[in-house]
């Protein structure tokens, strides 16, 4: 597995109160993670569900204030939520989880990871606008 991305942002609100919100990933939920389409799969904190055609398997860690999302081929996405001195960072990894072939990768993963922050800015505003307190996105 190899790390590709990394993004970072803050929630002005404890940990537990933004992971109540962002771990709430089944479809309906309040996250702005929760998957839409139907479920395939149910087993506790984990479902496969059918998103775009493609299935996808959703974990959630509560202990970890975390949960990750991952396709059948390369894509894995782990988002955080860890104390800060502000109120919470949220971080939000990609991985290649690929067993080979990264030349294929580098190809198909351009457009998710030119995607993705605009994406992680987006799913901080719904977290902002949730907790009714403020969230920005963090530049290294």
């Amino acid at each position: 597995m190899t790390e590709l991305l990394v993004l970072r942002g803050v929630v002005e609100a404890a940990p537990d109160r933004v992971a109540a919100v962002l771990l709430d990933v089944w479809p309906g939920g309040r996250s702005p993670l929760a998957v839409a389409g139907p479920v395939e799969h149910a087993d506790g904190d984990e479902f496969v569900a059918i998103r775009d055609g493609s299935r996808i398997t959703v974990t959630v860690d509560r202990a970890a204030r975390s949960v990750s999302q991952q396709g059948e081929w390369w894509y894995r996405g782990v988002t955080t939520v860890e104390p800060d001195p502000r109120g919470s960072r949220v971080v939000h990894r990609i991985y290649n989880i690929a067993p080979g072939h990264r030349w294929a990768v580098r190809m198909v993963s351009r457009g998710p990871l030119h995607a993705a922050p605009t994406a992680f800015a987006t799913q901080l505003e719904q977290l902002s606008r949730e907790l009714g307190v403020a969230a920005w996105v963090e530049l290294d």
